[in-house]
């Protein structure tokens, strides 16, 4: 196995840029700016604030453009600001951005998600934790009753979430439905499944947060019955020549909860309801110290995707602290992963993907570059160089 940050390796950075087909979606390339949530909707409303931001993400050149995770009702979100698809009113705006998508060159996606016991919290950069009266006076955003598979809170300074009845279980399959249903209406090419980091599906899927008797719980084959069913759902909704993925958070952390065989089981179940690929994500319970993940270093989550794309043989989405186009390449070539997402450094520098591009194969590279920008960094770069 090559280490992605070995200065000796050689990276062939033409992988990263050929096509790649998923059903009958063809994405120009290996680059994928993943669901990265910005909590600025207002009332799950998509604003001039999320035009900009996918605009430029999608104008920088990547294959695939995630927008953040939205809510498939008002209990589920995160947060007062989380951009939602609850409603049949949120289509038009979310239509816009996909049309933006589109237009700039890219293939367009969304995260479908429920918050479970992490809603009704505040902003990351409001504090990050559950809301209370501070953040009514503050800003007039109170608390809702949150819910999960069990009545257990997220971490001991957290409200106790209600745990779902049979009947709450029957009402989120059928708002999922309808999410999805609407996701299409406006005009996603590929619908994503939230199961990761904590939140209501993953709750579900991990003995950690599922301690339920009844079918929805118990073992690994009931704990993982609602994530499935919805899954299936996602698929019977979506167009046979589109793609579902479905993300993961692969194990729970060391030795502890949800590990990497239960997700490869996870996987084989989906495969078989026709899901196209699982992004490989990990974490989202609060653990002891022993238990958590090891460092987060340079490509710290691509041993579970190639784990996941060999044993469950579903293609796999790999991500986490990947920063350079070599490291990316590489994670490609080695066959840890068929898709490459990037988050944070596409904050940076949303330009990433036609830079490297550019810097690798100055002929091709301008073609993933706008014309309203090309012709001028062409015309600089022919008369000083650079």
């Amino acid at each position: 196995m090559t280490d992605i940050d070995a200065p000796e390796t050689q990276a062939d950075l033409d992988i990263l840029f050929q096509p790649y087909t998923l059903r009958g979606l063809e994405l120009r390339n290996r680059i994928v700016v993943s669901p990265m949530a910005t909590y600025s909707a207002i009332d799950g409303f998509a604003t001039d604030w999320h035009v900009q931001h996918v605009g430029k993400l999608a104008a920088g050149g990547a294959g695939l453009v995630f927008v953040e995770q939205s809510s498939v009702n008002l209990q589920g979100r995160i947060t007062h600001g989380c951009l939602g698809i609850w409603k049949d009113e949120h289509v038009a705006g979310l239509k816009r951005l996909t049309t933006l998508i589109r237009d700039l060159g890219a293939a367009s996606a969304i995260q479908i998600a429920h918050s479970g016991r992490k809603g009704s919290s505040q902003r990351p950069w409001e504090g990050g934790g559950p809301l209370g009266d501070a953040d009514i006076a503050d800003r007039g955003e109170g608390p809702w009753e949150s819910c999960a598979p069990s009545a257990k809170a997220f971490d001991t300074d957290w409200p106790t979430p209600t745990a779902m009845s049979i009947e709450a279980i029957e009402q989120v399959v059928e708002d999922y439905r309808a999410a999805f249903i609407r996701a299409r209406e406006a005009g996603f090419d590929v619908c994503e499944l939230h199961c990761a980091h904590g939140y209501l599906m993953h709750s579900f899927l991990s003995p950690l947060g599922n301690q339920r008797t009844d079918a929805y719980g118990g073992g690994r084959a009931g704990r993982m019955k609602l994530p499935l069913r919805i899954a299936a759902i996602m698929r019977e909704v979506w167009p046979d020549q589109l793609p579902c993925f479905v993300r993961v958070s692969s194990v729970d952390g060391m030795g502890v909860g949800w590990q990497l065989e239960d997700t490869i089981a996870y996987s084989k179940e989906l495969k078989a309801l026709g899901i196209d690929m699982i992004d490989c994500s990990s974490g989202g319970f609060k653990l002891p110290a022993e238990n958590n993940l090891v460092a987060r270093t340079t490509g710290f989550q691509l041993p579970f995707s190639e784990a996941i794309r060999e044993e469950a043989g579903l293609p796999t989405m790999g991500v986490g602290l990947i920063r350079t186009g070599e490291q990316a390449a590489i994670a490609l070539q080695d066959g840890r992963a068929d898709l490459i997402a990037l988050g944070r450094e596409l904050l940076w520098n949303p330009n990433w993907p036609m830079q490297i591009a550019a810097e690798h194969d100055e002929a091709n590279g301008w073609k993933l570059m706008p014309p309203q920008y090309g012709w001028w960094l062409r015309r600089r770069k022919a008369q000083q160089g650079k």
